[in-house]
């Protein structure tokens, strides 16, 4: 009985030794390892990192429903708007022993309908790409802010001030930081934003068209700046190019344009958590789109048939020679909040541009100013529910206006993420 219990468990093992034996060569699929998406801290919140990479990326956008009412002229302008905004952005930051690395996209879209669409970039369907640049170390490569701009202003209105407002351009550009906040920027960058049209007489050319000649050479703009916990100032030039396309006495005509301008923003505590103050002013001689204009000034109706003043850089005197016009703004703002989800910001702007005796007689000098102010109310973080009314008023040199100012007011609903 001994014997036979034995040879029992003897097989038993033996049996089990071989099964294990031939499991062993079985194969077996081994569970996937799951990467989680790890926070990025070093940037900021909302970063995170590109799983299998040491590139951090943010996701953000916008979503903007506004309404505008702006004071007719005449029976066919309208006078109510609609818009609806999208924005969708990536910003993707990575670390390197030459500096940070960052590729930033911003697309904006809009649907408009009314005012908005007889104003600047107001198609009724308008799919863009507002910035999409490069920085590596101090280079910046691609579509971002003018460096021309402090992207630092408290500033907070929503109608046009006659200041360099944040326009986005075409550029390339390497900035010098200092440390200690101070750094220095020089840049190249696009000209056609602003209001470089030539206009002219056809006496000394009959029949022949007065166009603008092709752009020789971009803009050159620099700027020196300073930020800190009190605000941030900055001091910016720009050199500008206007050419005419009109041949003259077997020769074309040319002339440098320059402007100037300081903007100023100034954090103040004292009066309030999160209240600022902000000032801008610059000058120009043949760069009039770095004072805030595109090519013309809208919403001025005369007794004649002049609807709006055209701005331009440069015009065409009797002899076929290129002559600048010249001028000047400053405007500013103050922020202050009542409670922590309710502020307002009133500002305003003043500019003045003159092209002498010899500019013609299309091409007048003009004075404008504007006044504005806005209450916003933002119940959450990110939720902007607001309105703002802006009054404006222009006077223009030998012309007699019957309607030389109007009324503007928008309502706002934004949501940032």
């Amino acid at each position: 009985m001994k014997l036979a219990k034995s040879l029992f468990l003897g097989s038993v093992a033996g049996l089990a030794a071989v099964a294990g034996a031939q499991a062993a060569d079985l194969p077996v699929k081994k569970a996937a390892a799951v990467e989680y998406v790890r926070v990025c801290s070093t940037y900021g919140a909302g970063f995170f990192y590109i799983p299998g990479t040491e590139t951090c990326l943010r996701v953000g956008g916008r979503v903007r429903a506004e309404y505008q009412y702006l004071e007719p002229q005449f029976r066919e302008d309208a006078s109510i708007g609609f818009r609806a905004r999208g924005r969708v952005q990536l910003d993707a930051r990575t670390a390197t022993a030459y500096g940070l690395l960052r590729a930033f996209v911003r697309m904006e879209m809009d649907r408009n309908t009314g005012v908005y669409n007889s104003q600047i970039g107001g198609a009724g369907i308008s799919p863009n790409i507002a910035q999409a640049y490069i920085q590596f170390g101090g280079l910046t490569a691609g579509r971002t802010t003018s460096f021309f701009a402090n992207g630092d202003l408290p500033n907070g209105n929503i109608t046009t001030l006659r200041f360099y407002d944040y326009p986005d351009v075409n550029l390339l550009a390497y900035t010098f930081s200092f440390g200690n906040g101070f750094s220095a920027t020089i840049s190249l960058e696009e000209g056609t934003f602003a209001a470089n049209q030539l206009l002219g007489r056809t006496v000394f050319s009959p029949g022949t068209a007065l166009v603008n000649a092709g752009q020789r050479w971009p803009d050159l703009v620099g700027n020196v700046k300073y930020a800190g916990t009190w605000g941030s100032a900055q001091l910016s030039g720009a050199l500008h190019e206007s050419r005419s396309n009109a041949l003259v006495d077997g020769d074309y005509d040319s002339e440098l344009g320059w402007a100037i301008g300081a903007q100023v923003g100034i954090n103040l505590p004292a009066l309030g958590a999160g209240d600022a103050l902000w000032v801008a002013a610059a000058y120009a001689d043949g760069a009039l789109g770095y004072l805030g204009f595109g090519t013309n000034v809208t919403g001025v109706a005369a007794s004649g048939n002049i609807r709006s003043v055209p701005v331009a850089d440069a015009f065409i005197d009797l002899n076929g020679d290129v002559e600048t016009g010249s001028g000047w703004q400053i405007a500013g703002g103050l922020r202050h909040y009542w409670a922590p989800t309710l502020r307002s910001n009133i500002h305003g702007s003043y500019a003045s541009v003159e092209y002498g005796g010899d500019a013609p007689a299309t091409l007048p000098d003009f004075d404008e100013w504007r006044v504005g102010v806005n209450t916003f109310w933002s119940p959450v973080s990110g939720l902007d529910i607001g309105v703002e009314v802006l009054y404006a008023n222009i006077d223009v040199d030998n012309v007699a206006l019957d309607n030389d100012d109007r009324w503007e007011a928008r309502f706002r609903v934004q949501r940032d993420f």
